[in-house]
């Protein structure tokens, strides 16, 4: 079990020796108008934007995405068309662990970037569809303050886990057959896609992923998801991470991958045709 996450006393090197409060700007709650371009910055699964857009057309909030039965169905819809299948199943597993995957990169890079949980309560964050691309997210507002310190990944939980994931479990069980073991499987994979990125692509942030992404991990229902071999309180992995990660549990992971992950269920991805096992699949052979 690892200790509580806490912040440094100091940002890494490299970093300044800024807090929170001087890394994001007036008013001390790290809620500078950079932070979603700094977010955004990390790769296409972080990108948030935030303020007046003119292009708003589209756009939900996300309880709509959890208690309407039509934008999810089109969602599944357009997720099938993309992969190239029919089975509405797989599309919607596709689906959630997208989505998943989405949600923990903006709330783990802007812990990482500011030492601050976000707020994306689902009254808040706005989705739509794109074209092509994953999902895309709106923050009308980006929140006036955010918790920090150990209570980082308690926030995460309640925001992600609870508010978001919980609701969308439900509708994709209800009119997906989808599996809670299924779905549980899909949210730890995102979030162990997300620390990758994070780690590969800002392993200087003020404040590592790892211990955050541990603490969330350590909790149900992530905790019977999967086993996390990786030693994730070891200073060795602080702020240094495999370089060239993926997002989710998309294919096979490097052998200096430090996060071994081993879910105990299937995203049912290799059901598309020219796929196979992602390499944390429980139906993939052990390396």
């Amino acid at each position: 079990m690892c200790p509580p996450p806490t912040p440094p006393p100091a940002a890494r090197p490299g970093a300044g020796d800024a807090s929170p409060t001087a890394a994001d700007g007036p008013g001390g709650d790290g809620t500078s108008a950079g932070t979603p371009a700094r977010v955004a910055a990390v790769g296409p699964y972080f990108a948030v934007s935030s303020g007046p857009r003119a292009d708003a057309a589209g756009f939900r909030p996300f309880t709509a995405l959890h208690h309407d039965p039509a934008p999810l169905a089109a969602y599944v819809a357009e997720t099938g068309r993309r992969l190239g299948t029919d089975q509405r199943r797989v599309a919607a597993s596709t689906l959630h662990i997208g989505t998943a995957a989405r949600l923990w990169s903006v709330a783990l890079a802007t812990a990482a970037l500011t030492g601050r949980a976000v707020d994306l309560t689902p009254e808040r964050l706005w989705w739509r569809t794109p074209p092509s691309g994953p999902i895309e997210l709106w923050l009308p507002e980006w929140p006036a303050a955010g918790t920090t310190g150990e209570d980082v990944p308690e926030a995460l939980y309640e925001t992600v886990v609870v508010r978001h994931l919980g609701p969308l479990d439900e509708a994709l069980r209800r009119d997906f057959g989808l599996s809670p073991r299924i779905l549980h499987g899909n949210s730890a994979s995102a979030l162990l896609g997300a620390v990758r990125v994070l780690l590969a692509r800002v392993p200087d942030a003020p404040w590592s992923p790892l211990p955050v992404a541990a603490a969330l991990l350590a909790r149900e229902p992530l905790a019977s998801a999967g086993v996390l071999t990786a030693d994730t309180c070891g200073a060795g992995l602080g702020g240094a991470g495999p370089r060239g990660a993926d997002l989710g549990g998309a294919g096979p992971r490097g052998t200096d991958d430090p996060l071994s992950y081993r879910r105990n269920s299937c995203c049912l991805y290799y059901r598309v045709r020219g796929n196979g096992y992602c390499g944390d699949c429980i139906l993939a052979r052990p390396r």
